[in-house]
């Protein structure tokens, strides 16, 4: 079945392509030899089409790469925000470890010696 539409498709199409007629070309924005224009005036305008071309490829990237530097810096804003509050966890988990720290030493030393009665020295 796939074989016959092949052998048929093309058949059916030929005849409706050249009834169309030639396409048209098609004038794609680049940049342009214009050495190759013979009178002044098509020279003049091939080069006004390149600076133009130019200009709009300039203005395009121009805005893509502001696009790209803002949201680069919006990332950036945010990465401060986060660094900032990361670093006053960091100093908080040091005061706290320092406290138990100093907690720990004040455990481990001996308690101050009370008041005790001197013995009397001469007892005998």
């Amino acid at each position: 079945m796939i074989g016959r539409i092949a052998l048929v498709a093309p058949v059916v199409l030929a005849p409706l392509m050249l009834a169309c007629g030639p396409a048209a070309a098609q004038d794609v924005p680049g940049i342009e030899i214009c050495t190759v224009e013979k009178t002044m005036e098509r020279r003049t305008s091939c080069l006004q089409s390149n600076v133009d071309f130019l200009q709009k490829t300039m203005t395009r990237l121009g805005m893509d790469h502001q696009q790209k530097l803002d949201a680069a810096n919006r990332q950036i804003d945010g990465l401060k925000g986060s660094l900032a509050s990361l670093q006053k966890i960091v100093d908080d988990l040091q005061a706290a470890a320092k406290k138990t720290a100093e907690d720990q030493k004040k455990k481990a030393e001996p308690p101050p010696a009370k008041d005790v009665p001197a013995a009397k020295e001469g007892g005998k």
